[in-house]
């Protein structure tokens, strides 16, 4: 799957939308498709990802580690399990920069994996879309 890359203007600081985006924990209040995101460690979460697909509904819990991280500006997490199996890549990067309506986050998630085959693109691309009014509402304090 070829990453899928969502951007989202804010009328609030940088920083506020900052906080709403660095921590995993967060999401939940935000993004559906995120269903637990449960610290377990400084800068590890345990996360539930679960979605409906027509009369399916599937979740998938992974193992994400904040892999970068530039305060009020980047971060990224990756999966990173500890069974030693090899699973399928997730890879979430949001950037937030100053803009003249007061923010701008651009958001990238990509998997290398088959869960779902070809429609997750398309499954994530609606989430991200649909979470964005909850995401900037939490942003300016709602």
């Amino acid at each position: 799957m070829k990453p899928v890359q969502v951007t989202l203007q804010a009328p609030c600081t940088v920083d506020r939308l900052f906080a709403c985006v660095e921590d995993l924990a967060c999401y939940r209040s935000w993004l559906d498709l995120v269903q637990r995101a449960d610290p377990i460690g400084e800068g590890v979460w345990s996360v539930v990802l679960s979605a409906r697909l027509g009369p399916l509904r599937r979740s998938k819990q992974l193992r994400m580690v904040r892999c970068a991280y530039e305060a009020g500006h980047l971060v990224r997490f990756e999966r990173h399990e500890l069974d030693g199996r090899a699973h399928a890549g997730w890879v979430l990067e949001v950037e937030v920069l100053a803009a003249d309506s007061g923010s701008e986050l651009v958001m990238t998630m990509s998997y290398d994996g088959q869960w779902w085959g070809p429609l997750i693109e398309r499954l994530l691309t609606e989430q991200i879309a649909a979470a964005r009014p909850r995401l900037v509402a939490l942003a300016m304090g709602g």
